[in-house]
């Protein structure tokens, strides 16, 4: 973890109070923090720091974190790492929806928080934009994937074809991609472990259907959000399921309930104001939507209708 993000954290568990973590170094790379710890005086909560990954979960009864994500599997990772730089190594099925995404982006000084980064891609792309940008997922084999990305700057990983068959690729990360620019942590997008009002940009793209509480999130996204000169990238199929969150939690998908109708009519009503929940509001900018897939093999792929908003205030 670069030393630098020390700064911006805070506990997890105590939110909505925002106490600072005292972070004790073990092993240091230059600015790079290898192993250590960041512990919290208030509730007597130590977050360690293990192979440069600083692992930043809450720990509480209501949202548990502690859980370990579905998105750790090899063959997920696979997928993933396909979706997300399959154009950079330009595969003939690749989309071109992080470019896409990244061009909704004005570019801006200050730093970026990627939400849900996944394995790292639209992190880079908003390293592009912003003095520093950092990516969170509560994956840890996503974290360790993109922190290893974005040390290594290149990654080969198989492919499933058919069956038990699989193929090579390699990642070459573009030089437009600065390394320096960029950290990953390990945390919640419901309980984001940042002080408010740290980042200038703010992306949530296809999370929002995929945590079990969308409200929280949205507004964490707005407590990290600069109050002003700040801007936000909100991208999402609304792909509802009562595994993952109770039907009376979903901003959309329903006839009745808080809710009701449409996911992207609730998310401009939300974001807009019109709610009362996000202040202040955000002005909308643009809206619209953008194709992205998904490969499970040669002959399966996944291809989602991803939908946007730009916001700004």
């Amino acid at each position: 973890m670069k030393d630098l993000l020390v700064d911006f954290l805070i506990c997890p568990s105590c939110l909505p109070v925002e106490e600072k973590l005292r972070c004790t170094i073990s092993e240091k790379d230059g600015e790079d923090i290898l192993t250590g710890s960041l512990h919290c005086s208030q509730c007597n909560n130590n977050y360690p720091i293990q192979e440069g990954v600083a692992i930043l979960l809450p720990v509480l009864s209501e949202v548990d974190s502690r859980i370990p994500s579905k998105y750790e599997s090899s063959m997920l990772i696979s997928s993933y790492l396909w979706a997300h730089y399959a154009d950079i190594f330009k595969d003939m099925d690749a989309t071109a929806a992080y470019e896409e995404w990244s061009a909704l982006l004005r570019g801006d000084s200050g730093i970026s928080l990627d939400a849900g980064c996944s394995v790292g891609r639209f992190t880079f792309e908003m390293s592009k934009k912003s003095d520093f940008a950092v990516g969170i997922d509560n994956s840890r084999a996503f974290i360790k994937t993109a922190r290893q990305l974005m040390i290594n700057r290149q990654m080969e990983f198989s492919i499933p074809e058919e069956g038990l068959l699989t193929e090579q690729r390699i990642i070459k990360l573009p030089e437009t991609f600065d390394s320096t620019k960029v950290e990953f942590v390990v945390g919640d997008a419901q309980r984001l472990p940042f002080r408010r009002n740290s980042f200038s940009s703010v992306s949530s793209l296809n999370l929002v259907d995929k945590v079990p509480l969308p409200l929280l999130h949205l507004k964490e996204v707005n407590r990290v959000a600069r109050k002003s000169h700040a801007q936000f990238l909100f991208s999402d199929p609304f792909s509802w399921s009562s595994d993952i969150s109770r039907e009376e939690n979903w901003l959309g998908g329903t006839a009745d309930g808080p809710y009701p109708g449409m996911g992207i009519d609730n998310i401009f009503s939300l974001l807009s104001g019109q709610t009362g929940e996000m202040v202040p509001p955000w002005e909308m900018e643009k809206q619209g939507q953008i194709w992205w897939k998904i490969r499970n093999h040669k002959n399966h792929f996944e291809l989602i209708r991803s939908r946007f908003i730009k916001a700004g205030r």
